[in-house]
């Protein structure tokens, strides 16, 4: 698990480099290198409100993944106030 003050989505990764996704962490934030079809569907999930999970890493890494995921709550006491 990892805390960041702020995510970038950059929706320019190439199917052809090998990757589902790529995330890494830029100063006290994330980034997510995501193909443009990911990126498609994050913003309707964004707009439908509904949970996303990205699948990080190589595509024959096989079980060693990483996970970014997107969780909308509903008690936002336990969430950043700022």
């Amino acid at each position: 698990v990892t805390g960041a003050s702020f995510v970038v989505f950059n929706g320019a990764l190439k199917t052809s480099s090998g990757f589902l996704a790529k995330s890494s962490i830029v100063e006290d934030g994330l980034m997510v290198q995501i193909t443009p079809e990911t990126m498609e569907s994050l913003r309707q999930a964004l707009r439908d409100q509904k949970d996303f999970k990205i699948t990080c890493g190589k595509m024959d890494a096989g079980d060693l993944k990483e996970y970014v995921d997107i969780c909308w709550v509903e008690n936002e006491e336990k969430t950043n106030k700022g």
